[in-house]
């Protein structure tokens, strides 16, 4: 599985998890569809997963008269997502690389502003 698909599954994953509570393996299972087990999937999940409050942390400095709470779910998951690979997976996932996915993948999921606030986010967490 592709890098990108890895991180759109992962941002499904989530969502199930953010909205209804699921069990990460059996959301990442859900997503999955019968398809092959993705290391870099189970890693992005369960990785947001064990480090929620620091990730929500960071990206909650960052935002300006919001709530974490308040973020549109997909956005919410994105950032978390995305902090994920800028603040544990330096080694293994360029800067720019991680801003770059988590705009295109809001372009795709998000609403018509999702892309510039996402990148907006990132840039400040980066600082």
């Amino acid at each position: 599985m592709k890098r990108r698909t890895a991180r759109e599954k992962a941002l499904q994953a989530l969502f199930q998890i953010d909205v209804s509570e699921v069990d990460p393996k059996e959301a990442i299972e859900h997503v999955l569809e019968g398809a092959p087990n993705d290391q870099y999937l189970y890693k992005l999940v369960l990785g947001v997963v064990e480090n929620l409050a620091a990730i929500d942390e960071q990206i909650q400095e960052n935002l300006e008269n919001w709530t974490i709470d308040r973020l549109a779910t997909v956005d919410r998951n994105l950032l978390r997502i995305s902090a994920y690979e800028l603040l544990y997976c330096k080694d293994e996932v360029p800067t720019k690389v991680a801003i770059d996915e988590a705009i295109e993948i809001a372009k795709i999921y998000g609403d018509d502003k999702s892309s510039k606030f996402v990148n907006g986010i990132l840039s400040k967490v980066v600082k």
